[in-house]
Formats: structure tokens, C-alpha cells, sequence
């Protein structure tokens, strides 16, 4: 919050600049200022960027009090007084900017200026927390605000890094959705008390901001990740977060896959970087990122995340070492086996970690299974020849139904030297793994063997439906479940229930050896041209349902279905299918949308557009509009406008009459965002669209045009006309059992509701969105609506409620990577007026608020009956 502290944050942490001047006279100097704000990457506060372009007092007063740095910019007029005050509004924001944040302030070169203007400017020039100086034009003026910024951060930066270690972290128990939880290990972890104690050590110095668990394939580098997560979250007040890399192939892909488990969603608003940056921001949180190996050129991604967001740490697991600064290596060794000079007793042996992970193991698939002195020889020696690694203990231990230690001690005796033979190249451990692999791969029958090798075309976990899909012609195709069965039952697959559906998955290791068996058959890239079409199609039944009554489901599907359909996009990229795979990407748009997932397609798209193969125009448009669409909110208006008129034309010339209309239509829109915006030509080309659209009966697309119009309406402050738009498409919505739109259309409608006053009526909407926004696991939707409900409870006297409310909306908004929200954030003019009359109260909400869950919260701003619907829903975030 502004003026608790002298520190600025650096420009990845978007920093807020609050600009006060009079509109009329110095407009042109205003838009200057605001080039030169958003040239540093930083985020101006300007009353004509919402939808009121005369605010009251308390709507300053509540943007003063986010902003980080004030710029004041005075020419000749000393502003409008209004009825009441004594001073104008000007002398107002100044006297209101907090005393600790840096104030700039630009006097115009001029001879006719006010007298109380005069006066301002002495005070002004004696306060010593302000620093001013003269300009003539506003091209200087432009140059010098973006070089004093340029050296104020300079000047502040390290006292950024100095801030006190202990401070409170207000997010102490955000609210995580289950994507990137620590997962919950299947079985017990033997014998890494002393590992779990180690690294707990090195978190708990906070020495190091890398942690590296480094090991051989199945040494146990995960599983010792999740433990320590789990033993060191009283740590980390903001949360440990867990993000599998395991299906993640290409470096570029690192930040997408950080961002989509820490919660934060690409809506193309800001670079992705520094919505991470802002999720982040001042939060002690723990992120484990797994399987690193397969992307460690991507390691100075890491080092760019731990110094932009300096309260964050992180442990990785690899094969290799990543070799960056602020990297601590800690090596994962094998669980002890006994010593092989002398014989072995059973209570010696029993105190072993590598024979109490057989034997656990072995009990798992054999329940009356015992270690006895009959058998202790044996597993001692699977263990030695196994070298104590985890992974091929447990697959030895998985045959235990159908051999005893001994037959199991005897063929690894026969099986490893020979297989290890052929791959001298690897660590010997690495080499004993892959031949206990191998081993237990060889005790299948035919048909389970060429399954879980066909298997390895699966990216993370997969369901049945897609198994049988692929298995059309293969000789497991037409017993698919038994031999999966078998495959479980082996320790070969692991099986797992998400939300009601049987998921399956193979370990790392396990994949890897499925992969190379594919490639040594020469069939890899067949089965993955299978894998892509199944998963192509699955999009093609879904889309139709993601604008309709089966929006949810679908986007639940999808959401199952994500890192098959990664890889699905990954194949049609690489096997130049190029038109196929500009068709999937555009036809899962809104899902894209919904999931903010737009920083991964932009890169699909970019790769399209980068390569030599011949593309249709109709490809050429649909991978321009989606780099565009990533880029809308944070790229010069322009060049989107021009790079949008460009797909317009490529459409039309493709005959592709509904993407054009659509790109119209969003041109329009976008035209709002331009410095002098036309706003007829804007409100023409939505009119035009969203008729063509009526008649095309694409009504998801009309409603969102409505929704465009509406905001037009804002602008020219229209509020009525805004209202009859958003009806229109709140009614859309509703008529095709969208949920998305319905969200969309009445979250905007209940802040309308809201700016006239008419609170019922804006809850009656607010009750009716919010479930549905909590069903399509809508961050935005879910913290809008937290936001109203704020206000709301302002209008009634409810501080406590008021305050708990705001504060969890904040919560989800940094935890998304959210920046300022200007004019839609209607409750902080009423919060701000309230805290006036009852500080004890609102601070009281604001302290509970930092502690309640996402479901908690949610459970606060709904009635009772209407809550109970979604109460199973809401445990799951």
C-alpha cells in the first residue's frame, strides 16, 4: 500500500503513477505524461482511463491511496472549486497524496497563470518531499518525466531489497484451486528422514533462492520434493505450490506452465513475466518445479523470476545441474543398502532403508508378505544389485505375487549385467534403472508390454476414452482395460481419480523408457499423429458445448484433457500441419479465454507464422488475430488496430464471413484504447458487427459485442444506454445457457447497478453470477463479484463484511498476476468514504479477509441457499 513505506518496487511490479492536472488545459501534456509512464512499464492512474471523467472526492482519494509515485502537472488554471470546498480539486490531490511517497511535480513555462495556482506552487516549492522543475512543450515534458522515473527507481531500488524480512505477509493463507497443490504421496516415504531434514536446514537459512534436488531417474528426487514441501510449509506463510515439468518439452513453455499452477492467468493484459512478478509480490512462497532436466535451457528464466520477485523460493529437481547464481546442489543419493562384506542378520537387515522399502512395497501387492530369515538373503541382495535405488526397488518388490526374493534375486543376477551392457554411456546407477525397466517389462506378456510402451505418447495423465482411442489396430486394442489393469497392478502405470474421473499417468522414467521403445520401432511419430487426432477431435465435439448449456462441462473436460492437448498442439506444429493447427487453436478460443491460457497459444501461433511452409489465408489470419489477441491490452492501440484490420482482410478474402465479423467487432473495441479515439467509427463498427453477427446466429460473439457497446456507452458517460446494452447481452447469455457470457454481461451490469445505487437489485445479479463464475473456475469473475458484494455491504453499514470481502478479492487478484482495475473497481470510492466513519470495523474485515480461503470468502458474499450449491465445489479451492 502506498505510504507505508519509502520503498519503490521495480517496474516488474508494475508500479502505480498517479497523474493530477486540469484535464482540458493540459491535455495534450497529460497524454504525454502517460506515454512516458507506460514507456518505463509502469501503470498510470488517470481518471479519463475509467469510465467517469469528473470522479467526487472519494474516488481520488481511494486511486491516491494505491499509488506509488504523484506527478502534478500545472500550467495556468487552478481548477474548478466545487460547490462546498474551498479549494479546487487540483490543490485537493496534492494535499491528499501521502506524505512518504515521491512527488514530481512540472510547472509549464507561462505568464497568465491563477493566482491561487501562484500560491500552490510556493507551498509546493518549500515542501520538502517534492521535486519540480520547468518545461515549455509537451515533447520535453515527456522526455523529462520518463527520465525521472528512469532515476527515481535507480535512486530506490536497493531499498526494495532491503525491506525487512519479517514483514507480515497479508496473503498468509491465499487460497490455491487444486492445479499446482503438493500432491499427496501414495505411499510411504521410507527412509529420507535425514534428506527432508537437510533441505528443511538450507530453506530455513534462506541463504539460497534455488534449491537443486539432484539425481538419477528414480532415485527418488520427486518424491523427496514432495516431503520437503510438505514438511516446510509453516515456512512459507503464502503457500507451497507444485509444478510438474515432466510434459513440458520446450524452454519457452517454463513460464506458462509456472504461471497456469500458480493460479495466474494470460489474458494478454500484461507480459506474462510480470503477471507472475505481481502474483508473487512480497509473498514468502515455496514453488517445487519437477523434472527440470528436459528444459534446463530455460534455468535463466529462473534467475529473472527469484530477482524480480525476491521473496520467493524455489526447489527444482534435475538430472543435471543448472548452473546459475543462487543455486545451492544438493545431491539425492540412494537409500542405503546393507554392507556387502559381511552376511546380514534379519533385525540388521530389517533396519535397512532399502530393504523396508521392499518389503513395504511388497506387502502393498501381497498383504501376508513377511521378511523372514528364509527370505532376507535375498531381498538384501535384489537391494545391493539394485543399488538401493526407490523406483526399482518398488517395480522389483511389484512382481512379489508371482515371484518369491529369491526367483526375483536370480533373474535380476541373469537379467542386469546383460542389460546394462548395452548402455556404458550412463551413470551406473542411470543404468541399472533403465535395466530394472526392461527386467520388469520382459515379465509381461505381449500384448501389456506393447500397451505401456504405446503409452509413453501420453503427455501426463490420460483417461481410458483416450486409451482406446489409440489402440484401434494395436494388439492390445481390444483388451485395453485388462491389460491397463495389468499395468497398474505391475507399478508400471499409476492410477488416480480427478474430480470423479479415472486418470492415469506414467512415471517419468517410466515414459521415457515407453518413448525410446517407440522411437527403436520406428512408430513413435505414427502414434503420435494418432494421439493428435483423437485429441483434435475431442476439441471438435467440445466446441460447440463451450457456447451453450454444456459450457461447463466442457471446460472441465478440457481442462482434464490440457496436457494431451499441449501435446497435441506440439505434434501439429512440429509435422508443419500447419493449417490443422491454427484451426485447433482458434477453435478452442474460448476456452483459452475462460482458462487464461493465451501466452501458450501466442507461441504456437508465432511458430506458424515464423515458418516457411505455404499457408492459406484464412491459417495466416487466424495465427496473426491470436498473437494479437495476447498482445491487446498491452501493446500500442495502434499497431493492434492496424495488425487487426489486416486479419479482417485476410478473412474476407479466405470467405470466412464469421471470423472477420468477430475481428471487426473486436477492433472496435479496441479502438476505445487508442490516445484521441474515434468513438463514432468505434460504435459503427460494433453496430455493424453485431448485427451481421444476429444474422449468423453466432451469439456469443453479439453478446460480447453488446458488452463493447456498453463500455462505449461508459465512456460518453451513458450509463443508461450502457445498462440496455448489457441487458442485451446478459439476456443472450441466459436464452443460450452460457455461463461465460452470463458472467461477463452481469458482472458489468451489477457494477452499473451499483454507480446508480440500486444495491438490491445489483445483488440479486451478483447471486446469480458468482456460482456460475465459481463453476468455470473463473478467477475474474469470482474476484468481481467479491468486489461488488464489498460495495454493497459499504452501502449498508456492514464494515467488517465490507472490509473481508475487499481483501479476498485482492487476494485472488495478486494470486492471478492482476493489475489496477481503475473505474471497475467500485467499492473502493464507497470503502474509502467508510473507512472515514468506521476504521476499527473496516480494518477488522481486512485482517480476517487476508485469512479466509477463496470458498470462505465466496461463502460470505452469497446467501445461504443459493451458497449450499456450490459448497462441493468450493472445498476443491
Amino acid at each position: 500500500m502506498a505510504g507505508a513505506s519509502p520503498v519503490i518496487r521495480t517496474p516488474d511490479q508494475r508500479l502505480r503513477v498517479f497523474v493530477s492536472s486540469t484535464l482540458r488545459e493540459l491535455a495534450d501534456e497529460r497524454r504525454a505524461v502517460r506515454a512516458a509512464i507506460e514507456r518505463m512499464r509502469l501503470a498510470p492512474v488517470m481518471f479519463e482511463l475509467g469510465a467517469r471523467p469528473h470522479p467526487p472526492r472519494e474516488l481520488y482519494r481511494a486511486y491516491l491511496a494505491q499509488s506509488d509515485v504523484f506527478i502534478g502537472i500545472y500550467g495556468d488554471s487552478y481548477g474548478w472549486i466545487a460547490p462546498g470546498e474551498e479549494i479546487s480539486g487540483l490543490e485537493d490531490e496534492y494535499r491528499l497524496a501521502p506524505r512518504a511517497i515521491p512527488k514530481l511535480i512540472y510547472i509549464k513555462d507561462t505568464d497568465a497563470r491563477d493566482e491561487p495556482l501562484t500560491a500552490l506552487i510556493a507551498r509546493i516549492q518549500a515542501d520538502d518531499t517534492a521535486a519540480y522543475l520547468p518545461f515549455r512543450t509537451a515533447e520535453e515534458l515527456e522526455e523529462q518525466v520518463a527520465g525521472d522515473l528512469a532515476t527515481l527507481l535507480a535512486e530506490r531500488f536497493d531499498q526494495s531489497r532491503r525491506r525487512e524480512a519479517g514483514a507480515e505477509d497479508r496473503d498468509a493463507a491465499a487460497s490455491f484451486t487444486l492445479t499446482g497443490r503438493v500432491p499427496v504421496p501414495y505411499t510411504t516415504t521410507i527412509g529420507r528422514e535425514p534428506d527432508i531434514a537437510a533441505v528443511r536446514g538450507l530453506l530455513e537459512a534462506g541463504a539460497d533462492r534455488v534449491v537443486s534436488l539432484i539425481g538419477p531417474g528414480g532415485v527418488g528426487k520427486s518424491r523427496l520434493a514432495i516431503e520437503v514441501a510438505r514438511a516446510c510449509a509453516d515456512l512459507f506463510p503464502a503457500g507451497v505450490r507444485f509444478v510438474p515439468l515432466e510434459s513440458v518439452l520446450d524452454p519457452d513453455l517454463l513460464l506458462p506452465a509456472i504461471a497456469y499452477h500458480l493460479g495466474v492467468r494470460d489474458t494478454g493484459e500484461a507480459e506474462l513475466e510480470e503477471r507472475i512478478a505481481r502474483s508473487l509480490t512480497e509473498r514468502r512462497m515455496l514453488i517445487v518445479l519437477d523434472n527440470f532436466e528436459q528444459i534446463v535451457d530455460a534455468a535463466p528464466v529462473l534467475v529473472r523470476l527469484f530477482t524480480i520477485a525476491p521473496a520467493a523460493t524455489f526447489i527444482v529437481t534435475s538430472r543435471v545441474v543448472l548452473r546459475i547464481r543462487g543455486e545451492r546442489v544438493y545431491e539425492v543419493s540412494a537409500l542405503t543398502t546393507p554392507a556387502p562384506q559381511r552376511p546380514v542378520g534379519l533385525e540388521a537387515a530389517a533396519r535397512s532403508p532399502a530393504v523396508m522399502l521392499f518389503v513395504d512395497r511388497a506387502r502393498a501387492v501381497a498383504p501376508r508378505f513377511e521378511l523372514t530369515a528364509a527370505n532376507v538373503g535375498a531381498i538384501v541382495d535384489v537391494c545391493r544389485r539394485l543399488e538401493g535405488l526407490p523406483l526399482a526397488i518398488e517395480l522389483a518388490a511389484a512382481k512379489v505375487p508371482v515371484l518369491t526374493p529369491a526367483d526375483i534375486a536370480e533373474r535380476l543376477e541373469q537379467s542386469l549385467p546383460l542389460l546394462t551392457a548395452t548402455g556404458r554411456d550412463l551413470p551406473e546407477r542411470q543404468r541399472a534403472m533403465s535395466a530394472t525397466i526392461e527386467w520388469s517389462v520382459s515379465l509381461l506378456p505381449p500384448a501389456q508390454r506393447d500397451l505401456l510402451e504405446d503409452l509413453g505418447v501420453f503427455s501426463g495423465r490420460f483417461g481410458l476414452d483416450a486409451v482406446e482411442a489409440v489402440g484401434a489396430g494395436r494388439s492390445w486394442g481390444d483388451a485395453a482395460i485388462d491389460a491397463l489393469a495389468a499395468l497398474v497392478d505391475a507399478s508400471l502405470v499409476k492410477r488416480t481419480e480427478i474430480g470423479g474421473r479415472t486418470a492415469f499417468s506414467l512415471l517419468v522414467v517410466v515414459r521415457e523408457y515407453a518413448v525410446g521403445r517407440l522411437q527403436e520401432r520406428g512408430e513413435l511419430e505414427a502414434l503420435r499423429r494418432v494421439h493428435a487426432d483423437h485429441y483434435t477431435a475431442l476439441a471438435r465435439r467440445l466446441v460447440p458445448e463451450l457456447r451453450g448449456a454444456g459450457q461447463i462441462d466442457a471446460v472441465t473436460l478440457l481442462g482434464f484433457a490440457l496436457p494431451n492437448l499441449r501435446a497435441a498442439a506440439r505434434h501439429l506444429v512440429d509435422a508443419a500441419r500447419i493449417d490443422e493447427a491454427a484451426d485447433f487453436a482458434r477453435s478452442l478460443f474460448l476456452y483459452w479465454w475462460i482458462s487464461g491460457l493465451f501466452a501458450e497459444v501466442r507461441l504456437w501461433m508465432l511458430e506458424l507464422l515464423d515458418q516457411k511452409h505455404p499457408m492459406s489465408k484464412r491459417t495466416r489470419a487466424t495465427a496473426l488475430f491470436l498473437t494479437l489477441w495476447g498482445g491487446l491490452w498491452r501493446y500500442p492501440p495502434g499497431e493492434i488496430v492496424a495488425g487487426l484490420s489486416e486479419c479482417i482482410a485476410l478473412f474476407e478474402e479466405a470467405g470466412d464471413e464469421e471470423s472477420a465479423v468477430m475481428t471487426l467487432a473486436i477492433r472496435g473495441s479496441t479502438r476505445l484504447q487508442l490516445p484521441d479515439p474515434d468513438l463514432t467509427l468505434a460504435e459503427t463498427e460494433m453496430r455493424e458487427a453485431g448485427e451481421r453477427l444476429r444474422t449468423t446466429g453466432d451469439h456469443w460473439a453479439e453478446a460480447m459485442t453488446h458488452v463493447g457497446l456498453a463500455l462505449l456507452a461508459i465512456v460518453r458517460g451513458s450509463p443508461d444506454d450502457a445498462l440496455v446494452r448489457l441487458d442485451r447481452a446478459w439476456a443472450i447469455g441466459a436464452a443460450q445457457q452460457d455461463a461465460f457470457t452470463q458472467v461477463v454481461a452481469g458482472q458489468q451490469r451489477a457494477r452499473l447497478l451499483i454507480m446508480r445505487g440500486e444495491f438490491d437489485a445489483a445483488e440479486r445479479v451478483y447471486s446469480q453470477t458468482l456460482p456460475l463464475a465459481v463453476r468455470l473456475h473463473f478467477d475474474d469473475g469470482v474476484a468481481f463479484a467479491l468486489e461488488g458484494t464489498s460495495a454493497i455491504a459499504v452501502a449498508r453499514g456492514d464494515a467488517w463484511r465490507a472490509g473481508a470481502l475487499a481483501t479476498a478479492a485482492a487476494s485472488i487478484r495478486q494470486r492471478i498476476g492482476g493489475f489496477d482495475l481503475g473505474a471497475f473497481a467500485v467499492q473502493l470510492p464507497l470503502l474509502a468514504a467508510l473507512r472515514e466513519t468506521d476504521p476499527e470495523g473496516v480494518a477488522a474485515g481486512e485482517r480476517d479477509g487476508a485469512e479466509m480461503t477463496v470458498g470462505e470468502a465466496v461463502g460470505l458474499a452469497l446467501p445461504d441457499e443459493i451458497r449450499a450449491e456450490v459448497d462441493d465445489l468450493l472445498r476443491q479451492w
